[in-house]
């Protein structure tokens, strides 16, 4: 994954979370506190967020407040 490439639910937690290390506080904001589980390097954004009982407007959320703070990292 490049730096400035957005996040998207399909990506996998522990690789949005080794490139964007801020993007955590998001996840764990949210109740995604997959970040330190073993299951993160398999597991999407999207299908940590639906066992942690999110919906499609919980999920679009957390993509749309992590690419914000990419954006703030890149500039």
């Amino acid at each position: 994954m490049e730096k400035n490439k957005k996040i998207t639910k399909n990506m996998l937690i522990e690789d949005v979370v080794l490139k964007h290390p801020d993007v955590a506080s998001i996840f764990f904001a949210y109740g995604l506190h997959c970040v330190g589980c073993h299951i993160s390097s398999m597991e999407t954004i999207e299908d940590g967020a639906r066992a942690h009982g999110m919906n499609d407007e919980d999920i679009d959320m957390i993509i749309k407040d992590a690419n914000k703070i990419i954006s703030k990292n890149i500039k």
